[in-house]
């Protein structure tokens, strides 16, 4: 078998091992969630938000960038592992401290001293996470999510049992804060059991120059991308509340965790298979139109969904409570669908070590999505998800434009990937309208039953007379045949 070949189907197993584990990890999720919701107060949710809000933006120097910049190294991987780890454990505990500090002034600005002790009790995370970081590095270095599997589901199914249980005993908020710092313990020691690397406390100053001088373009990219990800949630807190704010959290929950998460997923595993093939031009650009293909035959069905079914998904996911949060899902379900068109161009402008178009497609998105925001707060709820809507469009047709000179992919190349899903997609919509008009009077739970079914059977059906073929290389890939790895 080729390199390549060996490339594709090592990158192929891991991202099936990758979506399993997310999907799983998701499904467990939210069921917790919709668990919880129904369980504790609306401002549990919101408060929470606000304290991991902060612990985001702490985390933006949890590693300075040295775990990308590892993954893409080719030599002397071992020495360099030994030095990122001890770095990262100085800065992991220096952060925890950190966060005892400035939690009141987060306090402050949102008007709530309870995220005091919920903020700091949190940023004990810091100090655990920075334990097991390499090691989950050196897993996704060598593609291998099959053992990353078993810490990931540690963790998601320790802090979904553990929140569930507190919750039901009473604990409120701390449920949530608890859970979160059980997780992140069973993630450590299971990652600890299943990786085979041990490492040593060492600082080679040279080593951490060679791998900043690739992780600080990407510190800056992350720092800019944490606000990018979070000015909504502060603008959202500040202005309307805790109560609003949790329901702008759930109704934001539902494509992140469907889609979203599902693009992070895949970058875990399109970034460092770009990066074995750095050096062949045609074999990324092939990559990259392969990727956007296969996002979108994901990214339609999903947006669609969540788009036309809001409704009885709310009702039935998180209760009557929360179906202010609908208008507010269905514009954010089309915000995701944008959000996934070539949103793996940037992984490679990283693996070609080109930072700086990510960079600067960054510092475009923060200039562009804070006055966005900040306007649409104005309209409500609504208008923050519009604003969002507004500056990844812009993000968007930006970056496809730079693809075509520095990944040599042409805009129609996109769309002709784009077409396959597009027709899907158009299939499966009058038909999805059909039946939620026809079970209008039946109950959420029968109605979205009966939707989910008609518009994946609809969906499946026009894929598989116009994919089928690629459909059955792909299920050859995850076989791992040599027909298909070739």
């Amino acid at each position: 078998m080729t390199s390549s070949g060996q490339i594709t189907r090592k990158a192929g197993r891991g991202m099936i091992w990758n979506f399993l584990t997310y999907g799983l990890g998701r499904g467990v999720v939210l069921v917790t969630t919709a668990i919880l919701a129904r369980i504790l107060a609306k401002d549990d949710f919101g408060l929470l938000s606000i304290a991991i809000v902060a612990i985001n933006y702490l985390s933006l120097v949890k590693d300075l960038g040295l775990g990308l910049a590892l993954i893409q190294r080719k030599e002397g991987v071992n020495e360099a592992a030994n030095t990122v780890f001890t770095v990262n454990l100085i800065i992991g505990f220096t952060l925890s401290a950190v966060t005892i500090v400035v939690a009141p002034f987060f306090a402050d600005y949102f008007n709530e001293p309870r995220i005091i002790s919920v903020l700091r009790w949190l940023g004990a995370s810091f100090a655990v996470n920075a334990l097991g970081a390499v090691h989950v590095i050196l897993l996704m270095k060598d593609l291998d999510y099959r053992r990353k599997f078993i810490p990931d589901m540690g963790n998601t199914i320790v802090k979904g049992v553990a929140s569930i249980g507190l919750a039901v005993a009473g604990f409120g908020v701390w449920a949530l804060v608890f859970g979160q710092l059980l997780g992140a313990v069973a993630s450590v020691i299971l990652v600890w059991a299943v990786a085979k690397w041990r490492p040593r406390l060492s600082l080679n100053t040279k080593l951490i120059g060679s791998l900043m001088k690739f992780g600080s373009s990407v510190t800056i990219s992350d720092l800019l991308s944490v606000i990018i990800d979070n000015i909504d949630y502060i603008i959202v807190g500040k202005a309307f509340g805790l109560a609003k704010l949790s329901v702008y959290t759930l109704a934001y929950r539902l494509p992140e965790m469907l889609l979203i998460g599902n693009l992070w997923v895949m970058g875990g595993v399109t970034f460092p298979a770009f990066s074995s093939i750095q050096d062949k031009p045609e074999e990324l650009r092939r990559g990259v139109l392969a990727s956007v293909r296969l996002i979108q035959l994901m990214a339609v069905p999903i947006s669609l969904g969540l788009f036309l079914a809001a409704d009885p998904i709310i009702r039935v996911a998180f209760g009557e409570q929360w179906l202010e949060a609908i208008p507010v899902l269905r514009v954010l379900a089309v915000y995701a669908w944008v959000y996934s068109i070539g949103y793996h161009i940037g992984d490679v402008y990283k693996a070609i070590g080109r930072t700086d178009i990510l960079l600067g497609l960054t510092v475009l998105t923060v200039i562009v999505i804070v006055p966005s925001i900040w306007i649409g707060s104005h309209f409500g709820l609504i208008g923050v998800a519009w604003g969002h809507l507004f500056a990844v469009l812009i993000r968007r047709i930006v970056s496809l434009t730079l693809a075509t000179k520095f990944v040599r992919v042409r805009i129609v190349d996109i769309f002709k990937e784009l077409k396959p899903a597009f027709l899907a997609g158009l299939a499966m919509t009058p038909l999805t309208l059909l039946i939620l008009y026809l079970t209008a009077d039946a109950s959420p739970f029968i109605q979205l039953a009966l939707v989910a079914l008609t518009g994946m059977a609809s969906y499946l059906g026009v894929l598989w007379r116009l994919e089928r073929d690629n459909l059955l290389r792909l299920m050859r890939l995850i076989g791992g045949t040599k027909s298909a790895a070739g």
